[in-house]
C-alpha cells in the first residue's frame, strides 16, 4: 500500500440501502444459500462470538503478498478461529500468479467455497455472477452485515458501486474511508529547502510552475557545483498528466473513469483524450519535457533508477507517497493546486472511495453462507479494523489513553532489520494491499497515513471535487461489456501510447486531428455511448 500512488493510487436499482432486498433479483435463493437463512435454520448467532457454536471449516482462496507466508498458521487466522469457531483452510498463490491460477479454478469447475483477496474484475463478477458460480450477496447483507450495511447507508456511494446492473451484488470491496483524506488525494512532492534557497515560493500558476521547475534544473538548489538536479522525477507521464488534469477543467468527476467526463456545455459524456482542453494540457507537459524540466527517460525509466535518484535527494518534486517513506528523504511538501489558462483551479486526479469490489466472493459451493458473511462483517467494523491493521495491544501495538495507536517498536525498528511490511507480515496479511476491508486513518499506519501526507491533503481539499461529484468506476451490462471488450483495449493503449508520443516529441501536434480520426476508426463513438448509458444508470 505505501507505493499504491506511484502507478495511479462505485449502476445500480440501489438508491438507498434500505432498497437492497427489493433490488435482489430473483436469483437470490439460487444455488448455494445467496438467499439469506434465518438464524435458526442456519444454526449462525446473529450477533457476538463465536459466529457458530460447533467449529466448521471451510476452503478458501486467497492472494498472498509474501509468498513465504502460511496463511493456515498465521496469527491473525488462527487467533480470528478461535473467537469465530470457523476455520478457513487457505488455499494461496502469490499476487503475480493470482489470475491464472484464479481462472485455472473456475475453468475447472474446482473452486473453493470463499475467494478472499482475489480482485475479480467487475466484468467477472457479473459473468460469474450470472452463471450462478458466484451467488448474490444482497440478502447476506441485509441480514447478517450491520458493519457493512451501516457503511453503505452512510456512503451511497458505495452501494451504488458494488451494485451490478442485475441488481445484485456479488462482491465485498475494499473500502478507503472517504474521511481519510490523505488516502483519497494529495499532490505531488515538492523539496522546500530547494524553494528556500532559491527564494521561491509555492507556484500558484502554470507560469510559475513552469519557472519553478526551470529554477530546479538551472540553479543548482543542491549546491554541489553540478547539474544533477531532477527537477520533476517520476516514473511515466501519468502522474503529471492527472496532476494538471483539474487545472484544464478535466475529469470533473474524478478520475475512476479516466477518459470521460461530463461535458459542461452538452452536459453528455465527453471523451477527454479528444478535446482540445486535452490537448492544450499535452502542449504545456511537452514544454516542459523540450526545455528538459522532466526526467528525460520519463516513458522508459524504471523505478529502481527513479528511487536511486530519490535516495540521493536529486528530485525536485516526486509524484509518488512522502519521500520519507521511500526515499528516506525528510522536508517535502504537498505542491499548490495549479489555476490553468482558463482559470480552472480543481484537483481532480482522485477516485471514488472503493477500492477493488470483487475482493471478497462465495460461491455457489459455500455451504455457511451466512457464517461466511458475518465472518467478513467484522472487519468492516472498529474492532476488526484495528485487529486486522494493528493487532495486539501491547504485543503489536500501544495505545495511548486517548485511544491513539501506533505499532510497537519491535515493529517499527525490527531487531532482525525487517521492513515495517516484513515485521508486520510476521503476524498480519495487509501489506502489498490486497484484502477486501476498510481503510481507516486512525488505524493505517502507511504512508499515506504520515503527517506530512494529511498536510499535503489538507492543502489540496479546497481544490477537490465533492464526494458527490466523484463517480466511481461504471458496471457495465454484459452486452455492453462484451462490446467494451472489442474496443476498449486497444482505444486505451493508443490514447496512452500518443500521449507520451505528443509530450515527448515523437509525434507533432500538427498530426492531431489524424489522431482524433484513427479513434474514431477504433470506434470511439461507441466508447461514449456506452459509457454515457452506464453514466445514467448510474444517476438514478
Amino acid at each position: 500500500m505505501n507505493r499504491s500512488k506511484r502507478g495511479n493510487m462505485l449502476l445500480a436499482c440501489l438508491v438507498s440501502v434500505a432498497l437492497l432486498a427489493g433490488c435482489s433479483s430473483g436469483k437470490s435463493g439460487d444455488a448455494g444459500g445467496g438467499k439469506a437463512k434465518d438464524a435458526d435454520e442456519a444454526q449462525v448467532n446473529q450477533t457476538g462470538f463465536p459466529i457458530v457454536n460447533e467449529s466448521i471449516t471451510v476452503k478458501g482462496f486467497a492472494a498472498k503478498f509474501f509468498a513465504n507466508a502460511d496463511w493456515n498458521n498465521i496469527r491473525l487466522w488462527k487467533d480470528y478461529e478461535q473467537k469465530t469457531n470457523i476455520r478457513v483452510q487457505w488455499e494461496t498463490v502469490h499476487t503475480e500468479t493470482l489470475k491464472e491460477k484464479r481462472n485455472l479454478l473456475l475453468a475447472g469447475n474446482d473452486y473453493p467455497e470463499m475467494f478472499y483477496a482475489s480482485a475479480f474484475s467487475r466484468s467477472d463478477l457479473l459473468k460469474y455472477g450470472k452463471q450462478g458460480a458466484f451467488i448474490p450477496l444482497n440478502d447476506l447483507i441485509d441480514k447478517y452485515a450491520p458493519n457493512f450495511k451501516a457503511v453503505m447507508e452512510k456512503y451511497p456511494i458505495i452501494a451504488k458501486g458494488i451494485t451490478m446492473p442485475d441488481g445484485n451484488i456479488y462482491g465485498l470491496p475494499t473500502i478507503y474511508d472517504p474521511e481519510f483524506k490523505s488516502v483519497l488525494y494529495g499532490t505531488p512532492w515538492v523539496k522546500q529547502e530547494w524553494l528556500d534557497k532559491l527564494g521561491l515560493k509555492q507556484p500558484e500558476t502554470l507560469d510559475d510552475f513552469y519557472a519553478m521547475l526551470k529554477a530546479f534544473k538551472e540553479k543548482d538548489p543542491n549546491g554541489n557545483g553540478q547539474k544533477d538536479e531532477i527537477a520533476w522525477g517520476a516514473v511515466g507521464t501519468a502522474g503529471i498528466v492527472n496532476y494538471l488534469r483539474g487545472s484544464f477543467g478535466l475529469n470533473n468527476h474524478g478520475t475512476s473513469n479516466i477518459n470521460v467526463d461530463t461535458d459542461p456545455e452538452t452536459g453528455k459524456i465527453r471523451f477527454i483524450p479528444t478535446d482540445e482542453r486535452y490537448k492544450e494540457l499535452l502542449q504545456f507537459v511537452n514544454k516542459l519535457y523540450k526545455d528538459g524540466l522532466l526526467e528525460q527517460d520519463i516513458v522508459s525509466v524504471k523505478s529502481t533508477e527513479v528511487d536511486a535518484k530519490g535516495m540521493q535527494g536529486l528530485l525536485g518534486v516526486s509524484d509518488s507517497v512522502d519521500p520519507v517513506a521511500i526515499y528516506n528523504q525528510k522536508g517535502y511538501v504537498g505542491l499548490s493546486v495549479l489555476k490553468g489558462p482558463h482559470g480552472d483551479r480543481q484537483y481532480n486526479a482522485y477516485g471514488s472511495p472503493l477500492g477493488n469490489i470483487g475482493m471478497f466472493v462465495l460461491t455457489d459451493k459455500a455451504k455457511h453462507p451466512e457464517a461466511m458473511m458475518r465472518w467478513m462483517d467484522y472487519f468492516y467494523s472498529d474492532e476488526g479494523i484495528k485487529l486486522f491493521f494493528m493487532g495486539w495491544k501491547d504485543e503489536t501495538y500501544t495505545e495511548d489513553a486517548n485511544g491513539n495507536v501506533d505499532y510497537t517498536d519491535e515493529i517499527k525498528n525490527n531487531p532482525k532489520g525487517l521492513n515495517l511490511d516484513q515485521a508486520v507480515g510476521q503476524y498480519l496479511i495487509w501489506p502489498g494491499g490486497y484484502y477486501p476491508g476498510f481503510v481507516k486513518q486512525k488505524f493505517f499506519k502507511g504512508a499515506e497515513g504520515l503527517p506530512a501526507s494529511v498536510e499535503n491533503a489538507k492543502k489540496a481539499e479546497p481544490y477537490v471535487l465533492p464526494q458527490d461529484q466523484v463517480w466511481p468506476p461504471f458496471n457495465f451490462t454484459q452486452e455492453e461489456q462484451s462490446e467494451l471488450t472489442t474496443i476498449q483495449t486497444d482505444i486505451e493503449t493508443y490514447v496512452n501510447e500518443m500521449r507520451d508520443k505528443f509530450i515527448t516529441g515523437n509525434e507533432s501536434f500538427d498530426n492531431w486531428d489524424q489522431y482524433v480520426a484513427a479513434l474514431k476508426k477504433m470506434g470511439v463513438d461507441r466508447y461514449v455511448a456506452i459509457y454515457q448509458s452506464a453514466s445514467e444508470r448510474y444517476a438514478k
